[in-house]
């Protein structure tokens, strides 16, 4: 693969970027006391993040579609590095709170355009798989990063990670402007093109199957301590020890996810992925029963969620060739989109039921997401609508 180098270092970004993103979940007591607010206060320093992600990055991206990919890159990860180092002052929680919608939009237009360059830099076959390579930085970041950067605000204060990472994020910077060739749109792209791709109902379809399966893997994984607290007689010790291993597991499953759709294409690889993501959440079921299984079944999960992600966002890609960033930036609008719908539904199963019955609320979203894969790929594979996809691998 062509300039593999560069595509770890965008995925080194990615993972900092991630890390930034979900940290408040480890540390979150810790700023309530410092900021002197409540926790649910200071969990709306996550909300206000994802949303901006979600929200305002798609919108910035799309005003600057035909901007320098390269440029929009350094722009975006300076004014994120800046926001981290605006944690040496002692701010107040509502400044604190813009301070997150800025790291949110900065951080997520950095995502997507990384994403969108990494696929211009390898080959065209290549494609999957330098996409899996930036999402494990995602990935990782969600259970590793996060784990490590709880460990060191305990040690240092949460300010102070903020800062570090800041400082380390000026490397893939650094190497950005070295290395990473100035990129264009080959001929110019209205706004009016660019919303038109939400016209066509093959690329709702797509998104709503990005929703609902990372829905499906939020509305258990938001909650995983409390539910492996519920079903086995693991410590709190022995349980960091199991995330750990799950994040090995969403690690090695974006890796793979973005090679099997480069071999297998796309569409098998989302089917897969779904099939085993949902009969694993069925398996939960079984987690009482024997602690090797209830881990077993838990990695299986991690593999099978991450391994979608890559096989979907290539997919999109095929859809809108002529337009990759705004098919993965709205896209990385829904995983946002998904991960707020799962918390959600998971807190609601929570507060009315047990824990032990958030793997079936799971199940319920991911069978949607299953459906809606099978009535799409059937759709196109008839021959409708299929003038529109390069060369994807059935």
């Amino acid at each position: 693969m062509k300039n593999k180098l560069i595509i770890y270092i965008l995925a080194l970004a990615v993972f900092l970027i991630g890390t930034i993103e979900y940290i408040i979940t480890g540390v979150i007591e810790m700023i309530a006391v410092d900021l002197r607010v409540s926790t649910s206060e200071a969990g709306l320093l996550v909300t206000v993040f994802a949303l901006a992600a979600a929200i305002v990055a798609p919108i910035l991206i799309a005003l600057t579609i035909n901007m320098d990919r390269k440029k929009l890159l350094m722009a975006a990860l300076s004014v994120f590095i800046a926001s981290n180092g605006l944690m040496l002052v002692n701010l107040s929680y509502e400044t604190l709170l813009w301070v997150r919608i800025i790291q949110g939009a900065s951080g997520g237009i950095a995502t997507v355009v990384a994403m969108a360059v990494a696929t211009r830099l390898v080959e065209k076959e290549r494609r999957g798989n330098a996409i899996g390579i930036i999402l494990m930085g995602l990935s990782s970041s969600l259970v590793l990063g996060v784990p490590a950067g709880t460990f060191f605000s305990e040690m240092f204060g949460w300010r102070v990670l903020f800062i570090l990472i800041g400082i380390i994020s000026v490397l893939p910077l650094f190497i950005i402007y070295k290395k990473v060739p100035a990129i264009r749109e080959e001929e110019a792209v209205t706004l009016r093109m660019q919303f038109s791709i939400l016209k066509d109902s093959k690329i709702v379809t797509a998104l709503a199957i990005t929703l609902f399966y990372i829905g499906g893997y939020s509305t258990l994984f938001t909650y995983i301590t409390p539910f492996l607290q519920a079903a086995s007689s693991l410590s709190i010790t022995e349980i960091s020890g199991v995330l750990f291993l799950a994040g090995i597991c969403s690690f090695i499953g974006s890796k793979v996810g973005g090679q099997l759709a480069d071999t297998k294409g796309s569409r098998f690889t989302i089917c897969i992925g779904l099939l085993l993501q949902g009969a694993m959440l069925l398996l939960f079921t079984l987690a009482g029963v024997n602690i090797i299984v209830l881990i077993l079944v838990l990695m299986i999960f991690m593999l099978a969620t991450w391994s979608i992600s890559p096989a979907q966002q290539l997919f999109l890609v095929t859809l809108v060739p002529r337009n990759p960033d705004i098919a993965l930036s709205v896209n990385t609008s829904f995983i946002q989109f998904g991960f707020a719908l799962g918390s959600g539904l998971g807190g609601l199963v929570i507060s009315r039921t047990s824990v032990l019955n958030l793997n079936w609320v799971g199940l319920a979203a991911v069978s949607v997401a299953l459906l809606l894969a099978i009535l799409l790929f059937k759709k196109m594979s008839s021959g409708i609508g299929t003038s529109t996809v390069t060369k994807e691998k059935h």
